[in-house]
This record gives C-alpha cells, sequence and structure tokens, in this order.
C-alpha cells in the first residue's frame, strides 16, 4: 500500500528589505498573525506625524495663543494708518485755520467754516474707512491661519496615508509570499497523495482478480 503523505504545515511569509525583515505573515495557536516592523527612523518619523496630527486637530479653531500677535500687527497698521491721516488732513486744517485768522482774525466765517467742515468730515470718513480696513485686516488674520493650519493637517495627513500604504503593501507582499507556500505545500500533498491512491487502488484490483 502506498504510504499517505503528512497535511503540509501552514506556510508563513515574510518580506526583507536590505536585509532586514519588515513584514512577515505566520501561524500562532490558530491564530494567522500579521506584523510590521519598522525602523528606528520610521518609527519617529511615524510618532511624530501621529502627534502632530492629533495635536493639530484638537487645536485647529484655537486662536488665542494667535490673538495677542494679531492685536500687535493691528496695532502697527492702525497707528501707520492714523498718521498718514493726519500728514493729509492736519496740514489743510491748519493752513485754512491760519488763513481764516489771519484774514478775519476768527473763526466766525460761514464760507471757511464750511471747507473747515468739509475737510474735518472727510477726516472722519479716512479714520472710519481704516477702521473696516482694521476688521478686514484682522479677517484676513484668522482665514490666512486658519489655512496654514488646514495645509498643514492636509500634510500630515498625506504623510499618514503614504506610510500606511506603504505598510499595507509590503504586508501584503508577504502574505503573498505565505500563499505561494501553501498553495505549493498543498499541491504536493495533493500529488503525493493521488499516487499513494492509485497504488492502492491497483493493488487491491490486482488481488481480487488473484483470489477470484
Amino acid at each position: 500500500m502506498g504510504k499517505k503523505s503528512k497535511y503540509p504545515a501552514y506556510s508563513g511569509g515574510s518580506v526583507k528589505v536590505n536585509g532586514r525583515k519588515v513584514a512577515s505573515i505566520s501561524k500562532k495557536n490558530g491564530s494567522i498573525n500579521s506584523s510590521y516592523k519598522m525602523s528606528k527612523t520610521e518609527k519617529k518619523i511615524y510618532n511624530t506625524i501621529q502627534k502632530n496630527l492629533k495635536s493639530s486637530l484638537k487645536n485647529l479653531n484655537n486662536f488665542e495663543a494667535d490673538k495677542k500677535l494679531w492685536q500687535q500687527q493691528l496695532n502697527a497698521y492702525k497707528d501707520n494708518g492714523i498718521k498718514e491721516i493726519n500728514s493729509i488732513y492736519t496740514p489743510m486744517e491748519t493752513s485754512l485755520k491760519n488763513d481764516i485768522s489771519g484774514r478775519f482774525g476768527n473763526l466766525d466765517n460761514s464760507v471757511f467754516l464750511n471747507k473747515l467742515a468739509n475737510i474735518t468730515d472727510n477726516k472722519a470718513q479716512a479714520v472710519a474707512s481704516l477702521s473696516n480696513s482694521l476688521l478686514a485686516k484682522q479677517d484676513e488674520l484668522y482665514k490666512n491661519e486658519l489655512a496654514n493650519r488646514l495645509n498643514y493637517i492636509s500634510l500630515l495627513s498625506g504623510l499618514d496615508t503614504n506610510m500606511n500604504n506603504r505598510m499595507l503593501s509590503l504586508l501584503g507582499q508577504a502574505q503573498s509570499n505565505s500563499g505561494s507556500g501553501n498553495s505549493y505545500a498543498m499541491n504536493a500533498y495533493n500529488a503525493n497523495s493521488n499516487n499513494g491512491s492509485f497504488l492502492t487502488d491497483a493493488l487491491s484490483v490486482a488481488a481480487k482478480a488473484f483470489l477470484f
């Protein structure tokens, strides 16, 4: 009789990069385990990405630390704006007042007072426009900071996705290697089993023919 071959054990698989095993598939206690081993540098990068990504998402809408800097920038913008407005309108007001005083000895003249009022109104409008510009500038600072934060999160997410895809790809290769090993072992087992059965059947037929 032919001897039936031993059923093949599970064949694990692995992938090596520069001689270092980075991904493996194995069986232990009835469970199939997938494992990816990072290098020290890779682990440091991965942990940094995870830490910064978590922190960035948590503080996405927290601008308390930026408000002081923004206020300093807005104050400087405001001071420069007021200085520019005064440099334009103050000489005009002074010149007109001196002209009125020189001609009439006082400011009690409706024509000149109307001109002075127009200058004052224009100056007030310029200050109002500056205030609106300050609000727009504040909104611009907020939008720019938010955009920078979202871009940073997008960068971190991209790096995280690339690293995870690389790990999954290598684990897939290890799984494929394992599958190839198991397929080969099973084909060999089936071939040996079929040969044994054929021999057993042949001997059985021959024995029956001899007996009868």
